[in-house]
């Protein structure tokens, strides 16, 4: 291959070798050799050690494949050719699952022999980021096992154009190879660990998942030598498949009008004890599957399957394609399920012109028309720069222009991907049946949701509800003729934070509308509700007999339903220390830590602050009179306060003096948590 000979076809055929995809997978689970060999230099010629670790790792990778080091139980893997037919993107999904896992985690941990928590029989968050860090740079230098080559049918091993990595364009990630908040997890014990570093045993067999995509801000992650024809021309695709043990293959093409799948072969090459190769068709396996997505692009699924038994077996799977015209090709027709003649299909109104939106579902347009080639739509509108056709997925795709048209009619036919068409047409008219808007309502527990009648339809019956992610609140109808109408939309049961209106329009001369709009409302947060119990004496607290302690007891509630914190405030001091049950709570309130306050207190001022989960205080104040300040009569005084007054000190209260005695206490409830 001109420019990729380190990639060339023979090289890739004569070595067992990688998944399409699955390759990154070896950076995460190789064995400990591939790593820890060491790169020879002068001492002139020495390396930081990073530097070291880095020529290591592409001379390692370099021509490895995933399958030459590991097994995995499931892998999924998809390419998507790009419209140059030059790039592509790859993505992958491999699955690792009890006791392989315990072997990965093992191996992965012995990559870092010689290195700060390496080769400890842990695996840490700080190996996993290191792997992470190198990824890239190690997929960019290995196999990718793909090649294409133009022309007549082609099986052998010259003149491939093969595929190879984009290192830019390469994003790793991992799940569950360090879980977290694993029983056996614990902080990382070598000093030189990083902030929050974890690590677990390596012999634990939790599932793991590794992903392969493309790189955020990158076009494409793999690349080839553009095909001179751009896939109008016959080609044939290649993939060393050999120690694939279970996996599943998407190819997705760029719309080529004609292009089609017309042959595979899987062919399996044993070499002989005198030396010579022995090559048969494998009939065992099933072939490829094609199929046509809505949009007009070539799909093909395989699934790959490759035993223990079998790892003398080099086998490579061949997939020819061309775009001349299949001999036969039958007319698309209309299914029943089609919309008849003169049928209204609605649209949602929309902020912005000529944006695209969804107009109808694809499981919806997959039931209105048969092929064996697969089908699309095309349709020409009245209105000038209206368009419509299906997306990958089915789904019905209008945009419409900035103009004060708001409807338009158009005429329809089924194509295939061969430029068949069907013999007859329907005649549909697009267009808005409705504009809305919606405000938070003046108390904030409704959404007032306004429609307005375009006139599209002459009757609508619309049924909406507020709704959050998982959320639905109370549905409301309303039917529209000529005239507004607004609905309120109860917020009960939903919780503060962004909300939006869900629903469906319903008409006789159209197909139902089912909608989803964001009008960027919010559900405040309304403040949690707090109250403190009266004694049977009829008063906030009750003292302990020691009169250094009183208990305060209440309930609490959020009105929105979240988890709601509580506090205390007493003299400068602040606690937490409640005792929940349900709706109810406790506290245990010292008094030490007023012992200071001059002039003596005689009534606690305490401040309960209750906080939801948004962040909405309710605040309340508890006054608490000291009973012993109480009792004190102004106007008798004791032997004791005469003789004090007579040498001239002040007179202290029993309490007061108590308090003295405890100066410097913590301020602390009994040891009950909230």
């Amino acid at each position: 291959m001109a420019g990729h000979t380190r990639y060339g076809f023979p090289h890739f055929l004569s070595r067992s070798s990688t998944a399409i995809g699955l390759i990154f997978l070896m950076i995460l689970m190789g064995c400990s050799p591939l790593f820890t060999a060491q790169v020879t230099l002068d001492s002139s010629e020495q390396l930081p050690a990073d530097g070291r670790q880095t020529q290591a790792i592409e001379e390692e990778c370099e021509g490895k494949k995933f399958e030459d080091l590991f097994n995995y139980d499931f892998a999924n893997f998809i390419i998507n050719v790009g419209d140059d037919w030059a790039v592509a993107e790859m993505d992958a999904d491999a699955f690792v699952n009890g006791s392989k896992s315990a072997v990965v985690r093992a191996n992965l941990d012995g990559l870092f022999v010689g290195l700060a928590g390496g080769n400890n029989e842990y695996i840490s968050t700080d190996e996993r980021d290191a792997i992470r860090a190198i990824g890239p740079k190690c997929i960019g230098v290995m196999d990718t096992r793909v090649g294409i080559r133009e022309g007549i049918p082609h099986r052998g091993t010259p003149d491939w154009n093969n595929m190879s990595f984009v290192e830019n364009g390469i994003g790793l990630e991992e799940v569950d190879l360090v879980p977290l908040n694993h029983p056996e997890q614990r902080s990382c014990v070598e000093i030189s660990s990083a902030n929050g570093c974890k690590e677990v045993p390596v012999e634990i067999t939790d599932d793991l998942q590794i992903q392969l995509f493309l790189a955020e801000g990158e076009s494409n992650n793999v690349r080839f030598d553009q095909l001179p024809n751009s896939g109008d021309s016959n080609f044939t695709l290649a993939l060393n498949i050999t120690n694939m043990s279970y996996a599943h293959l998407e190819l997705n093409f760029p719309v080529k009008q004609g292009l089609r799948m017309v042959n595979y072969s899987i062919r399996d090459t044993i070499t002989n004890t005198n030396g010579t190769l022995e090559v048969s068709e494998n009939t065992v396996l099933s072939g490829p599957e094609a199929m046509y997505l809505p949009d007009g692009r070539l799909r093909v699924n395989q699934i790959l399957t490759y035993g223990t038994s079998e790892s003398s077996i080099l086998r490579q799977l061949f997939i020819d394609f061309s775009t001349m015209a299949p001999e036969t090709n039958e007319v698309p027709e209309w299914s029943s399920n089609a919309p008849e003649d003169g049928t209204i299909i609605p649209m949602l109104d929309s902020m912005n012109s000529g944006e695209q939106m969804i107009t109808v579902a694809g499981e919806r347009t997959e039931m209105w028309a048969t092929d064996e080639s697969g089908w699309g739509l095309e349709c020409t509108f009245t209105e000038s720069g209206w368009t419509g056709s299906l997306d990958g997925n089915g789904n019905m795709i209008v945009s419409m222009p900035n103009t004060q048209a708001t409807s338009s009619n158009a005429e329809c036919y089924v194509v295939d991907h061969f430029g068949a068409m069907s013999i007859d047409s329907r005649n549909w008219t697009f267009g808005h049946v409705f504009t809305s808007s919606g405000l938070i309502s003046e108390t904030g527990d409704s959404i007032e949701f306004s429609i307005t009648p375009t006139g599209l339809v002459n009757e609508l019956e619309i049924s909406a509800h507020a709704h959050q992610m998982n959320t639905m609140g109370q549905m409301r109808s309303v039917t529209l003729a000529s005239e507004a109408a607004t609905i309120s939309l109860p917020l009960d049961g939903l919780s503060p934070g962004a909300i939006i209106v869900m629903g469906q329009a319903e008409s006789s001369t159209m197909l139902d509308l089912d909608f989803m709009l964001d009008f960027d409302l919010e559900k405040a947060s309304l403040p949690p509700l707090i109250t403190v119990k009266m004694n049977l004496d009829g008063e906030n607290a009750t003292w302990e007999a020691s009169g250094l302690t009183f208990t305060l007891q209440g309930d609490v509630l959020d009105p929105d339903g979240e988890d709601v914190s509580l506090s205390l405030r007493l003299c400068g001091y602040t606690t937490n220390d409640f005792l929940r049950v349900g709706s109810g709570w406790e506290i245990d309130v010292n008094i030490v830590s007023c012992s200071s306050q001059n002039p003596p207190v005689t009534v606690y001022d305490i401040v309960l602050t209750a906080t939801d989960e948004s962040g909405t205080m309710t605040t309340l104040g508890v006054y608490v009179p000291d009973p012993y300040a109480n009792n004190v009569d102004d106007n008798t005084e004791d032997d004791t306060s005469l003789e004090m007054k007579e040498e001239g000190l002040p007179a202290v209260s029993m309490m007061a003096t108590l308090s003295i005695v405890f100066l410097g206490a913590a301020f602390a409830g009994r040891a009950r948590k909230e």
